[in-house]
């Protein structure tokens, strides 16, 4: 387990060039098992995901190259072979269920460890992916130790309408759309930026996709994909994350972001904590009003400010423990809305450990009532990623010594984090804990 150490009270300032998205490196990743030709990425990010799906690939006899000072992963899989009897995939990460699709359609057969899992999100079950499996003519066998898929051929197309807009769900649709016999339609598509990405990598290697970035999805499969090079964008995720860090700390923090249209939603989201966010000359930096967060009262007097969050085109609910740091901070109150995860808001004790207020209404909804004094704090993360960043901004906000235990989720997803933090003028490091 490893802990982070954090000296804040520091206001952060600089310039960050935020790394790639993991959730679309990830299915990109999983994606390229559909093709036989080499394909080269731009802008891979050094996290953990990455190299334990870059270990699958060499077990598998695929041909993997990765330089994490570049961010070029060439990979070719040619050579590559699947024994569902002997292969495994990693059981701790869910995005290996995202290369079921490739084995699928290269091998005819593939393996799911049952416990496949990824942040302590709540209850994250298997069933559509197993449904997907089953429309595209799979037979799913459940093991002792897991799930056997099958195919007797080639993968059947279809229509399917999902019960939610689930991204990993879309994406694997589409993973098994792609070289199906005959024309699929995907009804309550999800649309994230990351999974439009993973549609474009796709349509690169030559998937014929329409309604990118809509919630309908048509994808008439072909013979083969061939290879490629696709560059990475800038995660929106992290892009956000520094806005927020710089704003909390009161500092002036400009970000990369070479995609500003995806934030009018967010910026407005920003404006309820007393924070603008201007864009300009492909950089974004936060500007808090009058050098101090607070709450904007809402027109209607009898009802609190709402940050709600769920499938794009709503708030992303990765992002919603951002704004509940910035709530703690606050001056005001505010409800936080998770529509989606049912276990990931139950980390109000660990904010009471600062002196922050807040008031667990369900396991879906939270209450912060900010603007109160804080004090470091030696504090618990859960095993969700932006939870334990959100921690951390408490800290960076907060003269004094704080520690974020079990603080590792981080590195799942941000690449070199700390090191960014550290030169924006944060004294932060890494320690190992017991």
């Amino acid at each position: 387990m490893s802990n982070l150490i954090v000296h804040g009270g520091t206001p952060l300032n600089g310039r960050i060039i935020p790394s790639a998205n993991k959730n679309a490196v990830l299915p990109i990743l999983c994606g390229t098992l559909l093709s036989a030709e080499p394909i080269r990425l731009r802008g891979v990010p050094e996290i953990t995901d990455v190299k334990k799906i870059v270990e699958v690939f060499r077990k598998l006899g695929s041909e993997v190259e990765i330089d994490f000072k570049t961010g070029i992963l060439d990979v070719h899989h040619k050579n590559t072979h699947f024994d569902p009897a002997a292969d495994r995939l990693p059981e701790e990460m869910r995005s290996s269920i995202m290369l079921v699709p490739g084995l699928m359609a290269r091998f005819r057969a593939a393996r799911v460890e049952d416990d496949v899992k990824g942040c302590t999100l709540g209850a994250r079950e298997i069933d559509p992916h197993v449904e997907v499996f089953q429309r595209f003519g799979a037979d799913v066998q459940r093991l002792p130790d897991g799930l056997l898929c099958t195919v007797p051929g080639k993968l059947q197309a279809n229509d399917h309408w999902t019960d939610y807009a689930s991204v990993t769900t879309t994406e694997n649709f589409v993973l098994c759309a792609a070289l199906a016999e005959g024309t699929s339609t995907l009804m309550n598509a999800a649309s994230e930026p990351h999974v439009q990405e993973f549609c474009q990598f796709m349509v690169m290697l030559g998937a014929q996709i329409e309604g990118l970035g809509t919630s309908r999805l048509k994808i008439t499969g072909i013979d083969a994909l061939k290879g490629g090079e696709f560059s990475f964008a800038e995660d929106f995720h992290e892009i956000v994350t520094f806005l927020a860090l710089g704003a909390i700390t009161g500092g002036d923090v400009r970000v990369k972001n070479s995609q500003p249209e995806q934030f009018p939603l967010i910026d407005r989201t920003f404006a309820k904590f007393g924070v603008q966010i201007i864009h300009e000359d492909g950089w974004s930096r936060s500007v808090t009003e009058g050098g101090k967060l607070k709450v904007k009262e809402p027109f209607t007097r009898n009802i609190l400010q709402k940050v709600e969050a769920a499938p794009w085109p709503y708030l992303p609910v990765d992002l919603l423990p951002i704004f509940v740091a910035l709530g703690v901070k606050a001056e005001g109150s505010v409800m936080f809305w998770n529509k989606v995860y049912d276990g990931a808001m139950g980390w109000t004790s660990e904010l009471s450990k600062f002196g922050a207020h807040a008031f667990l209404s369900d396991p879906h909804r939270m209450v912060t009532f900010g603007g109160k004094p804080l004090a470091p704090a030696e504090v618990e993360s859960p095993y969700i990623i932006r939870v334990a960043i959100a921690l951390l901004m408490v800290a960076a906000s907060i003269p004094g010594r704080s520690v974020i235990r079990n603080a590792t989720p981080i590195r799942r997803a941000h690449p070199h984090f700390v090191e960014n933090i550290s030169r924006l003028g944060t004294r932060i490091e890494w320690v190992e804990g017991d």
